[in-house]
Parts: structure tokens; sequence; C-alpha cells
């Protein structure tokens, strides 16, 4: 793909940008600076509701499906082609940044504006997504929205995962429908042209090469399992340990049997329990059913699927006296973005004079699932110091402007196309 000239990028505003990025953080925000808005929640309908009224002053017509995508929809000169679709999340951790996610969705509302701004008619419709559950934080897994709409996940078992309250995903699209009954519902998937997300790095390279845009290469592969461990619950003071079927103990082995077994010297294998539920929770008994998460990740498909198997032997192997199960949630092969996408991003950025470097994503993201259905390509940002999944993520105003110029004219170039 060749570039070419395009003056998008010159009508993307610094300052309507970070203004609106700052009215998102608005909506969830936490006492020390974060965000937490959880899938399908009241904060997440109503910034759902923001962004429509934001893309209804540019022309943009918005629609949801059925397991709670929104979009916004830029019509093309012929509007039966398939769409440039561009966008990212909404929704963040409990304890979230105010850029992890929102980014490419805002950098792709003020990226269509510029288009509009500066005469641009697109021949093909351009759309912006706002995907439903890429977190997996309030609905496991993750990437949840995304995975129904390329077909990887029918809707039926969307519709049936569950919180940590026992909400369902069906639940709570009911819980928000009153907020969102104005926007009028779309059929669930549909093919596109080509995938474009502008992200946060989540890492610290950029930052520390002083390059302003990451070109985003492809994605490490990923498996992420729940173990649930049961035993019996039994007095802490009167039960005998030789008769104990003591469910922390038996979890606790396994994590640390794991650890041991997935370390990696040359710190490439990312192996991360980030979530341990232990059953009942009372200082003065025997833990009787204690449930953890797992999230493996790796580069190389043949490693990654190696370390995978250990996994399921390791735990049977230390649970006796209790019982144990292991369920594989999700599965993500490595991918690599399309040499053709990532050069349209680069020569892009170098045309607008903007350091850059090529780079794999270390985590995934809702391009992962778009890879499946069109081409796909990602621009990074840098982060400061890498934090994110935290209050305390940080990304600079005009880092965050340059990946909005840079996806303006990517989208300039993409919606032209026959």
């Amino acid at each position: 793909m060749t570039q070419p000239a395009s003056n998008a990028s010159q009508y993307v505003s610094h300052q309507r940008l970070n203004q609106r990025m700052a009215d998102m953080a608005a909506i969830g925000a936490t006492p020390r600076g974060g965000v937490n808005r959880q899938a399908l929640s009241a904060e997440d309908a109503q910034a759902q509701v923001l962004l429509a009224q934001w893309g209804a002053l540019i022309g943009m017509a918005a629609s949801r499906d059925e397991v709670g995508n929104l979009f916004l929809r830029l019509p093309g000169a012929d509007d039966s082609l398939p769409p440039v679709v561009t966008g990212s999340h909404m929704d963040t951790q409990p304890t979230g940044g105010r850029y992890d996610g929102i980014y490419g969705v805002m950098a792709g509302l003020e990226a269509i504006q510029a288009l509009v701004e500066a005469g641009h008619a697109p021949r093909r419709p351009i759309e912006l997504a706002a995907w439903v559950n890429e977190e997996g934080s309030r609905f496991a897994p993750s990437l949840m929205g995304s995975g129904a709409h390329v077909g990887a996940r029918s809707v039926a078992s969307v519709h049936g995962l569950r919180d940590a309250a026992g909400t369902t995903v069906r639940q709570a699209l009911a819980q928000i429908e009153p907020m969102l009954a104005h926007i009028p519902m779309r059929r669930l998937g549909g093919p596109a042209h080509s995938y474009v997300e502008a992200h946060i790095e989540q890492g610290p390279v950029l930052e520390r090469e002083r390059l302003a845009i990451g070109v985003v290469t492809g994605v490490q592969g990923k498996h992420t399992y729940r173990v649930t461990i049961s035993g019996e619950a039994a007095h802490a003071g009167t039960a005998p340990h030789r008769e104990r079927k003591d469910a922390l103990l038996a979890a606790t082995a396994m994590v640390q049997a794991l650890s041991r077994q997935l370390h990696d010297p040359d710190d490439i294998t990312r192996f991360t329990v980030g979530r341990f539920t232990v059953s009942p929770n009372a200082p003065s008994v025997v833990a009787s059913e204690v449930v953890f998460s797992i999230d493996l990740r790796h580069p190389d498909l043949e490693r990654l699927n190696a370390l995978s198997s250990l996994i399921p032997a390791t735990c049977s192997g230390l649970a006796e006296p209790c019982a144990v199960q292991v369920e594989r949630l999700y599965t993500a092969d490595p991918i690599v973005f399309p040499q053709a996408m990532q050069d349209l991003i680069g020569s892009t950025a170098a045309a607008l004079g903007l350091a850059q470097r090529r780079m794999l994503s270390a985590a995934g993201h809702d391009a992962c699932l778009m890879h499946r259905i069109c081409p796909t390509g990602m621009i990074f940002i840098p982060s400061i110091d890498g934090i994110t999944h935290n209050e305390a993520e940080y990304s600079r105003p005009e880092d965050l402007t340059a990946g909005a110029r840079v996806l303006a004219d990517v989208l300039a170039h993409l919606s032209a196309q026959a």
C-alpha cells in the first residue's frame, strides 16, 4: 500500500481529543485518578450514550448489536462496500487507568471527525467500534464482543457468561437497556474491508527510546485457564491435619510449582495468577474451595503449546487429597499483521515526521479477533514508565494527538480504496 498525500491529519484537534479523553475519564472515575468502568454497567452505558452523541454531531449513525458492541457509521460514496473499521474498547480493570482501550475509541472518533472537517469524501463507509468486555474483568473470558462479532463465540455462550455476583451478560444487557433504548439494533457481525486500532503501548519501549509511534507487527499468543480445587470445610481448631482436605494448601502448592516450571530466564514467557478466590474465606475454617486464574503468554506457538501442556498435569499431581478441575477458557495463537498494513502505518508516520519502530504487542487486543476476517493493523503510542492496568497509567497529551494524526491519514487512504 503506497501512502498518498492526505491532509486529514492537519484537522486533528489536540484540544478536542484531550478534552474528550478527560470527559470519558470522569465516567467511573476513582479517587486515585483512575477509572472503574465495568462492561455493561451503568457507567459503560453512560459512556456509550456520550460517544453516540459526539458521533451524531459529525453525521455518524449509532447502532448496537445483541452482545453489547456499539458502532458509529460514517456513510461512504458507495455505502454497499464493506467498511473500514477502527476503534477499541471502553471497559476497564477495577483499578484501571484513563487510557487503556478508550484511547483507541477517542482517537478513532477524532480521526473520523478530522476526515469530515478536511472535506474527505470516503468511497467506503467508515465505522467506529466500541467493543464490549475486552478486558474480561467483569465477564471472563476477555475479548468477548469482538469474539462474537467475528464468529469465534456464539451468542448463547456470551449471553450465559456470569460475573462474580452471578449476573449473566443477558441480565446485564437488560439492566442497561433503558439507557440505550434510543440506539437502534443491528445484526451481529458482518464483513470489514480493514481494521486499524490505536492503543497505548502498555510497555516502556517507546518512551525509553523516545519514539512517538509503534508500528505493531503482531501479537503474542495467550492461553487462559480457570483452576477449581474442591476440598472440605472443617473446624480450624478440631480437624486433624492428616484428615483435612485443605483446598488452599493444594492451590498454593500448584501455583508455586507452576511458577517454577514456567520460569523463563530470558523473560519471554509471561505467567500470571491474577485472581484467587477462597471459600468460605473465614479465619477459623479450613478452605473448602479455591478458584484461581492462569494467564500464560508467549510469542512462539510451539513453545506456548508446550508450556501450556504442563498446566493440567501439574495441578492434578498436587491436588490430593482434594479434587481439581482445570478448564482452558481462551486460546489465542500468536499472530502477524499483514506487511502491507504495517508499511502503510509506518509510511504514514514517516510522512508526518514522527519517529517510529516496529514492535510486537505483548498484550492481546480486539485487533487479534478482527485479524481473522480482514487485514488488520495497530498503532501504538508511548505509555509513561510502561504502567498500565493501574490508576497511575499515563500517556502524554501530545502523544495522544500524534497517534490520532497517523490514524486519520491511514483511514483516509483505506476508505478511498475501491
